[in-house]
């Protein structure tokens, strides 16, 4: 099993900083902010013939009693119990600190190894400033700077000389594409993390009364029935309007390129506050990315009979342009209708890959003309020749023929409802593209 390091330290020393440049990545969002990070983030590093897991964390207060600190905390202590060792990251410009005092006393009494990283250390490797971070009990200091990367790989061999290291063994190029990476996106509040944690069966990500707990894309592998997926949390997506600070607007950026890198997405309602413009916004976002996607209404337990006929007509007006989607009602909270949600997903990502045969498609594409004729436009009525699959995820249906550039949107949809039927497409966008043949005699002139 590959070593796992954990990255503690108080708010804004550059733990994520240290995050990216370890696994070689731009994951974790960064920025001058105290408090940015609050999950768990985990990622994949590598040095030499050697592979290891790097867990960012929170800020850390091991006494915060209440709040979103509190959360965090708890985030933290799970991540120093999952580690092999610890990485201590203290920031030397700021000099020490009583909060570093006390994570360091927590880490003493955990008796887990732990190396001891100075950082923000550029130019500052013999200075005095080192001294006084010796008083902690924890050894030596080790100077780096994160966001230059200078003694980031004596940091790394430091922490995995204790270790028993396995060697890299080459992966199945086949296990990868087995795994189904599935987004759970939806405006601030309406339940993702608590979603995510009600399937781990474990405390993964804070989940906290509070909109915008979430601001980072976080990615936890797990595993159902076989089925290998990868969840991923994002941040709750507001009206562009009520967007003020840089930090969520990185957010939004990190959701927008969770939802394209999908398989399946998971748009989730939230019942007590009905469907709203937003909401619409976020699902015709997901269609234009050309996602499967699977509809859940959370806190369907709140809400009366009257609110949830209010509510189902809701979801068919303003979001008609889903029907082809599953339509789950469930409680995250309390485990009400979860279950369900997974044969969904799995039957719309396998929707989304289907293969089509060309000679099904052109078969199914003239019994189509032969029960309704494209409407005649002007001088020209279209001639729909044949067929064939043009991509997948989501299938893309290619129409070759002539004049079809006069083919209704109305015949279109009347094209795609026979397709759907046909292949049982559940849960993803159909698209039909027309090519038109182009006259091999249109800049010849008549002899």
């Amino acid at each position: 099993m590959k070593p796992v390091i954990a990255l503690v330290g108080r708010p804004n020393v550059g733990k994520s900083t240290l995050f990216n440049r370890l696994t070689k990545s731009r994951d974790a969002i960064v920025a001058d902010f105290a408090g940015l990070t609050r999950d768990r983030h985990y990622g994949n590093g590598r040095q030499g013939k050697h592979e290891y897991i790097v867990i960012d964390t929170g800020g850390f207060e091991p006494d915060a009693s209440s709040g979103i600190y509190r959360e965090m905390a708890r985030q933290t202590q799970q991540a120093v119990a999952e580690a092999d060792v610890v990485v201590f990251v203290v920031d030397v410009r700021g000099g020490l600190s009583a909060q570093d005092h006390d994570i360091a006393n927590y880490l003493r009494r955990l008796g887990k190894p732990c190396v001891l990283a100075g950082n923000k250390a550029e130019g500052m490797q013999d200075s005095m400033h080192l001294a006084e971070f010796y008083e902690l009990g924890l050894g030596e200091v080790h100077p780096v700077s994160a966001a230059h990367g200078q003694g980031v790989r004596s940091l790394v061999d430091l922490a995995l000389k204790p270790l028993a290291l396995p060697e890299i063994e080459e992966e199945d190029a086949g296990a990868e594409k087995n795994v189904i990476r599935l987004a759970v996106a939806g405006r601030p509040n309406v339940g993702k993390s608590t979603l995510i944690n009600t399937w781990l069966g474990e405390e993964r990500l804070v989940a906290f009364d509070m909109p915008g707990t979430t601001r980072d894309a976080i990615s936890v592998p797990f595993e159902r029935n076989g089925q290998k997926f990868e969840l991923i949390d994002t941040a709750g997506l507001r009206r562009k309007g009520k967007v003020f600070e840089a930090i969520e607007k990185f957010s939004v950026v990190k959701t927008l390129q969770a939802i394209e890198s999908a398989n399946v997405v998971l748009l989730l309602l939230d019942a007590t506050q009905g469907v709203t413009d937003q909401d619409a916004h976020i699902a015709g976002y997901i269609l234009e990315s050309g996602r499967a996607v699977v509809i859940a209404v959370n806190k369907w337990d709140a809400v009366d009979d009257y609110g949830r006929q209010q509510l189902e007509r809701s979801i068919e007006t303003r979001l008609s342009f889903l029907k082809f989607a599953p339509l789950h009602f469930i409680s995250a909270k309390k485990r009400q209708g979860i279950g369900p949600l997974w044969s969904s997903i799995i039957q719309a990502y396998k929707s989304a890959n289907r293969k089509m045969p060309t000679p099904v498609l052109t078969r199914l594409l003239q019994e189509a003309v032969q029960f309704q004729s494209p409407k005649r436009s002007g001088m020209f009525r279209p001639k729909m020749r044949y067929a064939h699959q043009g991509g997948m995820n989501p299938p893309v249906i290619v129409i070759h023929g002539n004049s079809l550039e006069h083919v209704t949107d109305a015949y279109k949809r009347f094209l795609e409802a026979r397709f759907r039927k046909e292949f049982d497409l559940v849960g993803t966008p159909l698209r039909i593209e027309m090519k038109t043949s182009s006259n091999p005699y249109t800049d010849k002139q008549n002899s």
